[in-house]
């Protein structure tokens, strides 16, 4: 059996080998802090797979995570200055691989696909091939090795190390939001455990209006909007929203159509996707590959349409929903 806790292992060793590659850049003056952060988050990686089994304290965690988090609050994190690719390199690769380029980050959604819908199915010796519930991450694993492996074939580049290089230069350019998906992922859980959702629905009770179907759906979509943008993802909103407003008032209530009103309330959250910096793999990250000027320019850039988009989804979830 594959199993996804491998894939974890890669991710870990991954960041322990920027973690070394940081310690040795002298171009960078605060080495030493940034090598400790993506180190102690490589080895988080790793060492909570004992804790999963039980078999090592979590308090180590916490440990790191508040270690982690002190490095940033004193400002330890830095970025070297080692050259990359040269402009006119990176125009000069353009024009001789032409849309050839795109290969590599397509066949990620392709293998992706194959292993959520094809291999997922395979049993070997009476198990599974792919552990389960685990079918479609274990596909991204195994995509972006592939993907590496089709763009070392197609690009030759001068050093092994090529892809470490440029993944410690994008880490170092994003910063220590890269981590904010998980730390999110994890806020989510804690609001959703000390009954905030409960919490937001005796509140609505209090501002809503006496059985006002559309003020519902104005405040289930909204809510979800304003968490998202709080917490970076609509994922994580969904829980809180959805326990307060979501099912009690819209579905149980006003007997809406539970997938109709879950399905647009998600797209609602999505709009405060587009006008959070909290969405760093969204607004974040893109500004840091395009090497903006200003960081937060996509979300300058996406809040016009998001806000109309956000009205949209309201009239769409009463007109459909009910």
């Amino acid at each position: 059996m594959i199993k996804v806790e491998w894939f974890y292992w890669l991710c870990g060793a991954i960041f322990l080998a920027v973690a070394v590659l940081t310690l040795a850049d002298r171009t960078n003056a605060k080495r030493y802090g940034s090598a400790a952060f993506w180190g102690l988050l490589g080895a988080a990686f790793v060492y909570s797979t004992f804790v999963v089994h039980k078999t090592a304290p979590a308090w180590v965690l916490g440990l790191a995570v508040i270690a982690m988090a002190l490095l940033v609050a004193t400002g330890r994190l830095g970025r070297g200055t080692t050259p990359g690719p040269t402009r006119a390199e990176q125009e000069a690769g353009a024009d001789r691989f032409g849309n050839r380029l795109f290969v590599p980050a397509l066949t990620i959604p392709v293998v992706v696909i194959i292993f959520a819908v094809g291999l997922a199915k395979i049993h070997t010796g009476g198990r599974p091939l792919l552990e389960k519930s685990s079918e479609t991450l274990i596909g991204l694993g195994v995509a972006a090795i592939t993907a590496v492996l089709i763009g070392f074939v197609m690009l030759r580049p001068k050093s092994p190390l090529a892809p470490l290089n440029e993944g410690r230069r994008l880490l170092e350019a994003i910063g220590w939001a890269a981590v904010l998906p998980q730390m999110l992922a994890t806020l989510g859980q804690l609001f959703v455990a000390a009954g905030v959702g409960t919490q937001v629905g005796r509140i609505t009770e209090n501002v809503l209006p006496g059985n006002s179907l559309i003020g519902g759906v104005i405040v289930y979509c909204v809510g979800m909007a304003l968490f998202t943008i709080v917490m970076g993802n609509a994922f994580a909103a969904f829980p809180i929203m959805t326990a307060a407003i979501g099912y009690p008032v819209l579905v149980q209530h006003f007997h809406g159509d539970a997938a109709a009103v879950f399905a647009i309330g998600m797209l609602a959250g999505f709009c405060g996707t587009l006008c959070t910096p909290m969405a760093a793999n969204f607004n974040i990250v893109p500004a840091a590959l395009l090497e903006m000027k200003d960081k937060y320019g996509p979300i300058k850039a996406q809040i016009p349409t998001a806000i109309p988009l956000l009205a949209c989804n309201i009239i769409l979830m009463y007109a459909l929903a009910f």
